[in-house]
């Protein structure tokens, strides 16, 4: 069963569930095992992207394991011939137990094969800034950072172009022992969407631990005129480690891209072999 989801993570600690604390994991888990009643509760779901602490989900995949009900079975519950309830009925269930902040958009039943973090092709964030000398505006706080000095678009691209590619990442990771940091960053933009409101989008095959702040916050600094254009550039090609990390709140997985269902196995296969560079 593949579920897409949405949220906003200003008052989750991230997705990952963490006893005691609130995250979505842990409010969608707790759905799932109180309807439908009366059957096999998925231990745990599969998620396409791990979000930090405040940061944000339009466009959000998990997937788990279901145990089709019988059919033939008493029960309120009325299911198909492939004991599978009526999935818009259960969406509006499902939301009605979660709170405000995270909704479930939709379901469907999907391919052995998929995987919501292994099939998947590439993965896209938006991060939004604001650079009015007043800062963010107050109905965008939550999602948008407030940045009181002027940036230069044009400037932004041209060095963000310079990242583009596969590339080893690790001056814009947070490293993980046993991960590799390559990666093939395939889009990284800017643009000025209102007097005041820059919107940066990024996508990639995948992205390593606060790949995407770093990449923003250090391009924020040559945006705002204190670093040079080469400076991002150069930090990955000497792969030190960046201090720049944009807040979280500015950040939003927007969506995720996935191949058909036949190539779904051949993805999974290539998604986990370590990558290396030419």
């Amino acid at each position: 069963m593949r579920l897409d989801l949405s949220y906003d993570g200003t008052d989750f600690k991230g997705w990952a569930k963490q006893p005691g604390l609130r995250t979505v994991q842990g409010l969608v888990e707790d759905a799932l095992a109180k309807q439908p009643p009366g059957r096999e509760v998925p231990k745990s779901v599969v998620v396409a992207g791990r979000t930090d602490t405040g940061v944000h989900a339009t466009g959000q995949v998990l997937h788990f394991d279901v145990v089709p009900l019988d059919p033939s079975a008493p029960g309120r519950l009325a299911v198909d011939e492939r004991g599978i309830p009526d999935l818009t009925r259960m969406v509006h269930r499902w939301n009605r137990i979660l709170p405000p902040d995270v909704r479930i958009l939709g379901a469907q039943v999907v391919p052995a094969e998929f995987d919501a973090r292994f099939s998947a092709l590439r993965r896209h964030y938006r991060y939004q800034v604001s650079d009015a000398p007043w800062g963010a505006d107050p109905l965008r706080r939550k999602d948008t950072l407030a940045w009181n000095r002027p940036l230069d678009v044009d400037a932004l691209n041209a060095a963000s172009r310079e990242l583009l590619g596969l590339n080893d990442f690790a001056a814009y990771c947070k490293p993980r022992e046993g991960a590799t940091t390559i990666r093939e960053l395939q889009r990284f933009t800017w643009s000025r969407v209102e007097d005041n409101l820059i919107v940066a989008e990024v996508s990639a095959d995948a992205f390593c631990h606060s790949m995407v702040r770093s990449l923003v916050g250090t391009l924020l600094m040559t945006g705002d005129g204190r670093r040079s254009d080469s400076h991002p550039a150069d930090l990955l090609a000497e792969g030190t480690r960046t201090t720049a990390v944009a807040p979280p709140h500015g950040l939003t997985l927007r969506a995720i891209d996935y191949p058909p269902n036949a190539d779904l196995e051949a993805r999974k296969h290539q998604t986990r072999a370590t990558r290396t560079l030419p």
